[in-house]
């Protein structure tokens, strides 16, 4: 095994995609090993923020925040990118010829392997814990093999570490082949440091005229592999030696399935400078443990030997950190990266509406026409499901009152270039006045929304200077009735969509003015609004439209979603966030809610859907990203899907421990949705047994009263009897010949304990992983898994030997 720690310096945790890695490994302080914490201690707890704390030597301050003469200066600073693995390391075992995935070397001692590179030549070392190739002119040098290894059904892994540079020379190249018995036919990648390319290649001659070829990217093939699986051959690269990505395959060549191989790793320069190629973790395969960010880098000193403890927290640090989100149509409009955009939500006392799209736009102001007339903010109900308040217009007449305007500067009139998508949302019993309208400085280019005298909308313009030109808009013409209506009028398409629904895709009006001073509730000293405007958006759309995802805001403000199922919920909620995914598991989503109003954090709305549905919400340990999985992950576990099994002998037995008691038992619950009635769920058996336990109220986000009723009886159901259950099973990983398998064990995944001591009440007890703490020594991983019974999740299953026993396992799914 190898400790796999790398940094991205510089690189911002919630981009991974353009983040360029170091490996830090070797500063790591194994001595004083590494903890890493995840997930829940039991399945009624909410999974918590992961973490890992480490010790890094700092003997030359490189690891020191501020430090000029560090070589990472200066990206050493708080929530820098940082992800940990581990690489398990082959070893040989029978006799040659030898499958290629037994081939494997940490380069961790210095000194080179003679049983597993017999043959280096042209100066090749093992120096600073990697394989160090020269690449130097007119010399050739490379590690290599015995011929004692095949690939059929196997593979050849190795990390890319330090990249030969042009320095002047013709030709560079650095390799890594499997070579038949044939000179130049081989097959592997190769590197070409005059272009800056890699290729996958299988030579002839050592030529290959179809070799695909590729721009090297550290953060996209810093891990290169080749395999063999059915009669095909394929060429891979990883970011992090775990996802791989297949870059070229071939039919396996006949001569890979007939002859005995060896591996090379070679080098050739002409002319120029010398220098050399690093490569690590041969034959590795990588698991990832944890990806995050630092929280500090605290300097330590013990005599003159410094080190630095730092912890570290997965992406929930930057979750929480958030601030509360807005309503849901606030989000959506913000997701979608308005020019301009003014919520006027207020409190009463203000006099100015400011904008919040992100662009520097100055407020709106109050300006007056005439004498008389009010326009008090924060003063009606604004749209259903926002829970805002929104302003209200009182003109005196179409002529006199008040309204709001702006001029947005030069920078929002540069981009107006582009096509403009305008957004609001409106309640009047007025005819004849406007919603919004932009124009230029001179009055060159116009452009309004307003109603008609027969309560549609229409559209007006000018592009050159003349008397407006209206086009009435077809769709409804009862947009007068005081209700909250929406629009979306998307100049590009020319388009309208009126609450949600399109209503004219035909609209013959010039595009691309160029307008700056903004108008809303009314438009020059004339037309003023009698009513509430609300949410009122601008934005620039060039070769897509914005229209018709704007229109979906309609749902957002009269809905708040409700309705749709929880898995998309959740990624509604994750995009709010920044996050463009993420990992859905399971299939039983039932539909959620509205939680259209805002106030509260994106991880407390997440947590709202989670227990509504007891469900699963948790970072990702090999990415910046989220898992949410269905109750229906659990149900019914099969054993061939075990992630694991072990012998209760090969435990680190202190520890172990059978629970029995009433830390979980529930046997009464009261259940309530908003807007719903509270129900009672109770176990009358259990009550008259153990008497009553009721952890109170439980409050979720369903939409009907029945599927509450289901979510109280599926509580009752699971905990009115706890059965004993192991709690905490600690692993010495490391000394398992399933290493691997325990390493993939996750949240929901479950194993089972044999041959348990005969004071147990079975052979056997099944486990489900809740949660874990990790430490990782030097020849060492100790894994203590937080567990509970996978019996909380049978569920009943007609004429089934298991799943069908009376008064056992016959509670049906949720």
């Amino acid at each position: 095994m190898a400790l796999l720690v790398e940094v991205g310096w510089g690189g911002l945790v919630q981009a991974p995609s353009t983040i360029t890695w170091t490996d830090i490994s070797q500063y790591v302080n194994i001595a004083q090993k590494v903890t890493i914490t995840r997930g829940a201690a039991d399945e009624l707890s909410d999974t918590q923020p992961g973490t890992a704390s480490l010790v890094l030597d700092n003997a030359d301050g490189r690891f020191t925040p501020g430090n000029s003469g560090s070589p990472y200066y200066p990206y050493v600073r708080r929530n820098a990118p940082i992800r940990i693995a581990v690489a398990i390391i082959p070893t040989r075992s029978g006799s040659a010829p030898y499958p290629l995935a037994m081939l494997g070397d940490d380069f961790d001692d210095d000194r080179v392997n003679a049983a597993l590179w017999p043959n280096n030549y042209g100066g090749a070392t093992e120096t600073g814990s990697r394989m160090r190739v020269p690449v130097t002119p007119g010399t050739n040098a490379g590690f290599l093999t015995a011929r004692e290894w095949t690939l059929t059904g196997s593979k050849l892994t190795a990390k890319l570490v330090t990249l030969p540079g042009a320095n002047g020379s013709s030709s560079a190249v650095a390799s890594m082949w499997v070579n038949s018995t044939t000179s130049g036919t081989r097959l592997g990648w190769r590197y070409n440091a005059i272009t800056g390319q890699i290729s996958a290649e299988s030579q002839t001659g050592f030529f290959d005229g179809t070799a695909v070829t590729f721009t090297y990217s550290a953060i996209d093939h810093a891990w290169l592999r080749v395999r063999e699986s059915g009669g095909t051959v394929y060429w891979e690269s990883s970011g992090d030696g775990f996802g791989w990505t297949v870059r070229r395959t071939l039919a396996t060549p006949s001569w890979v399935t007939s002859q005995t191989l060896t591996v090379e790793f070679p080098t050739a320069r002409t002319g120029g400078t010398a220098d050399y190629v690093e490569w690590d973790l041969v034959g590795a395969t990588v698991r990832p443990r944890f990806y995050g960010m630092v929280n500090e880098w605290p300097v330590d000193w013990e005599g003159l030997l410094s080190s630095v403890r730092i912890t570290c927290t997965d992406l929930f640090k930057r979750l929480n950190r958030l601030p509360a989100l807005r309503s849901m149509v606030a989000e959506e409009i913000l997701a979608q990266a308005p020019l301009v955009y003014y919520p006027l939500s207020e409190d009463s006392a203000s006099t100015t509406a400011g904008d919040i799209g992100g662009n520097g736009a100055p407020s709106l102001g109050i300006s007056q026409s005439g004498v008389g007339g009010t326009l008090t903010l924060s003063s009606a109900e604004g749209p259903p499901e926002t829970g805002e308040q929104a302003p209200v217009f009182t003109p005196t007449s179409a002529t006199v009152g008040k309204w709001l305007s702006a001029d947005l500067g030069p920078q929002f009139e540069d981009s107006t270039t582009l096509y403009l998508c305008f957004e609001a949302w409106f309640q009047t019993t007025t005819t004849g006045r406007c919603i919004m309208g932009v124009h230029s400085t001179d009055l060159q280019y116009q452009h309004l929304l307003s109603i008609s005298a027969g309560g549609g909308l229409q559209i007006e313009w000018t592009s050159d200077g003349s008397p407006l030109t209206v086009e009435a808009v077809s769709g409804p013409t009862t947009l007068t009735n005081g209700a909250w209506h929406h629009v979306v009028y998307d100049q590009r398409e020319g388009k309208v969509w009126i609450d949600g629904v399109l209503v004219d895709s035909a609209l013959a009006v010039p595009r691309g003015f160029y307008e700056r001073v903004l108008h809303v509730g009314g438009y020059r000293n004339t037309r003023l609004w009698s009513g509430s405007i609300a949410h009122a958006a601008v934005y620039a759309t060039q070769s897509t439209s914005a229209g018709p995802t704007a229109a979906t805001h309609y749902t957002a403000g009269m809905t708040g979603y409700a309705g749709e199922d929880a898995d998309v919920r959740i990624q509604r909620l994750a995009r709010y966030a920044g996050l463009s995914s993420v990992t859905i598991a399971g299939s039983t989503f039932d539909p959620i809610a509205s939680q259209g109003p805002g106030g509260s954090g994106v991880v407390a709305r997440m947590r709202e859907v989670e227990a509504t549905e007891s469900a699963r919400l948790f970072a990702e340990r090999d990415w910046y990203g989220l898992a949410f999985q269905s109750r229906d992950v659990r149900y019914n576990p099969d054993p061939v899907s075990e992630t694991f099994t072990i012998a209760y002998a090969d435990l680190e037995t202190r520890g172990v421990e059978l629970a029995d008691d009433d830390q979980k038992l529930v046997n009464s619950i009261e259940a309530s949705r908003p807007g719903g009635a509270t129900q009672k769920v109770t176990a009358p058996a259990s009550i008259l047994a153990f008497g009553v336990y009721d952890p109170g109220t439980l409050s979720i986000l369903k939409t009907s009263d029945n599927s509450v009723l289901d979510a109280a009886y599926w509580r009752v159901s699971r905990y009115a009897n706890p059965q004993p259950e192991l709690r905490e099973v600690p692993i010495e990983a490391y000394t398992m010949p399933n290493y691997l398998d325990i390493l993939d064990a996750d949240i929901s995944s479950y194993f089972s304990v044999t041959g348990m001591p005969a004071q147990a009440p079975a052979s056997s007890v099944r486990s489900t992983v809740e949660g874990y703490t990790e430490t990782i020594g030097e020849r060492s991983h100790l894994i203590q898994f937080h567990t509970s019974t996978t019996n909380n999740d049978s569920v009943w299953v007609l004429d089934d030997p298991t799943y069908s026993v009376l008064d056992s396992t016959t509670r049906l799914a949720y």
